[in-house]
């Protein structure tokens, strides 16, 4: 197993990792982590954790994770909203078809105002994109 594992591991965060450079290369053959670095994705930043200094090596490691970490954020950003459109279907029909009064009386105006929300801050987008290609 020992043989397998990575260099580094990132512990991921709401907006990062801390990261970890991985040892096995001890007396006791056991698995040490040093804290390294803390990644900020957002503000793409790396910052050396206490007075360490970070190598080549290292800032390149930690920057091809920092690149992949955002295409993964990003495929799942779409995902999550092409899940909503199914949501959004499965609720109109159960809507159309078994939602009693009482319940559409308990969700139809959340619904209405956050779809409202929804289509009035999309058709502004839009409008935008257009103006700009345009």
């Amino acid at each position: 197993m020992a043989d397998d594992l990575p260099d580094y591991y990132f512990r991921v965060r709401e907006n990062g990792a801390f990261v970890f450079r991985v040892d096995t290369e001890n007396r006791q053959r056991r698995i040490d982590m040093e804290q390294i670095a803390v990644v900020n994705i957002r503000k793409s930043e790396i910052k050396p954790h206490g007075d360490r200094a970070l190598s080549d090596e290292d800032i390149a490691a930690i920057s091809d994770w920092m690149a992949e970490r955002a295409k993964l954020i990003e495929h799942r950003d779409i995902d999550d909203i092409l899940r909503a459109v199914d949501y959004l279907n499965t609720t109109t029909h159960w809507a159309q078809s078994r939602a009693t009064e009482s319940q559409l009386e308990e969700v139809t105006d959340a619904l209405l105002l956050a779809m409202h929300d929804l289509r009035t801050v999309l058709v502004r987008k839009t409008a935008d994109r257009l103006l700009k290609d345009g």
